[in-house]
């Protein structure tokens, strides 16, 4: 069994980014990922996904993408596993993490090439690993292909027919203007708002550094305006960037009710009109956590208890790109930069205190 002072999960934006931080406190780390590649839980994502951030909010620290505007899913991914390579992280590909516990001697890491032990573990993996539909969904004729946002990649996986997206946000109106193109698009699915501007103008360009500054330094747990703006986000999700509903409209999507319901086999709208035309259905319904593989008592309703990513219960494990972990931001490429720093101290900290503890110990 291995022993290593910190263990990382996952080599994602967030895991790589605490792995640049290990590296310049000079920790004993690993970095674990079930990913053939670093970079692959982008490539898993649609062929046309671009990224609303321009380099230098789309960069982690120490390296920058090399791109001049808003890089997509591809050149994305090939700048993580960049990203890792340059900074000579000890990244471990192929390994899935199958459970985490801990015993005496510190945290006990399972895993499906073997064990490793650690006094401190951070958790960057599972956030958004399972896919939500609603329990009607499973009712729907056979002969509708059912597809989620996160098994969707271009449009040659649709049937022939009208394509319904069900869910209004950033990854279903991608999808909506992408399907609408080759077929008849019914979008089904609350607004949650849209930014007023154009991020791709002049303009959005001028403001884009404003927002950035207010989603990662103003809107946090520790203001009055952040926890009102994270409530919202939380309850609602977060408005339209880039697409906007006059594009929609332009493109020629036809909006209807939220689907609440099935009769016949068929998606049925609030309002009770039956779709009886659609041949394939997208669940742009949001995603879960997977977070199965820990067992440890740190989570109240599906949700880790923490303190701007430590856990409360479980002293030395940690949580880094959780959805609003501190900021609005935290969850996004230029987010995790400032949680993974603040997770850095808190672990001297812990190093510390251990340390004094087995002094303590020791002497008497």
């Amino acid at each position: 069994m291995d022993r290593v002072g910190v263990v990382v999960i996952g080599a994602g934006q967030a895991g790589l980014a605490m792995g640049y931080y290990l590296r310049k406190a000079g920790m004993d780390f690993v970095i674990l990922t079930a990913d053939d590649r670093v970079g692959d839980c982008w490539r898993k994502r649609y062929d046309s996904l671009r990224l609303f951030s321009r380099p230098r909010y789309a960069s982690l620290p120490g390296l920058r993408i090399r791109t001049r505007d808003c890089p997509t899913r591809d050149e994305m991914a090939d700048y993580l596993e960049q990203y890792a390579a340059h900074h000579e992280l000890p990244v471990r590909t192929g390994v899935r993490v199958t459970r985490l516990s801990r015993n005496d001697e510190g945290f006990v890491i399972e895993t499906s090439v073997g064990d490793w032990r650690a006094d401190q573990v951070v958790v960057a993996a599972g956030m958004h690993a399972t896919a939500r539909r609603p329990a009607f969904a499973d009712e729907l004729d056979p002969s509708i292909k059912q597809l989620h946002s996160m098994e969707y990649r271009n449009p040659e996986q649709f049937a022939a027919g009208d394509v319904l997206v069900v869910g209004a946000a950033n990854s279903g109106t991608d999808v909506a203007l992408e399907a609408v193109k080759s077929h008849r698009t019914l979008l089904s699915g609350r607004h949650p708002g849209q930014v007023p501007v154009d991020i791709d103008s002049a303009s959005g360009r001028i403001l884009t550094p404003v927002v950035m500054f207010l989603f990662k330094y103003v809107f946090t747990r520790s203001t009055p305006i952040g926890r009102k703006m994270i409530a919202n986000a939380e309850e609602r999700g977060l408005p339209l960037t880039r697409n906007k509903l006059a594009h929609l409209d332009a493109a020629g999507i036809e909006r209807v009710g939220r689907i609440e319901s099935v009769v016949d086999g068929r998606p049925v709208t609030t309002e009770g009109a039956v779709l009886r035309d659609v041949s394939t259905v997208i669940w742009c319904t949001g995603s879960g956590p997977d977070h199965g593989w820990i067992d440890l008592p740190v989570f109240n309703g599906g949700r880790p208890r923490h303190d701007r990513g430590v856990a409360t219960d479980i002293p030395g494990l940690m949580f880094l790109g959780l959805d609003f972990q501190y900021a609005i931001a935290s969850a996004s490429i230029q987010g995790v930069d400032r949680d993974a720093r603040h997770l850095v101290r808190r672990m001297r900290d812990h190093t510390r205190r251990s340390g004094e503890r087995k002094v303590a110990v020791d002497r008497r």
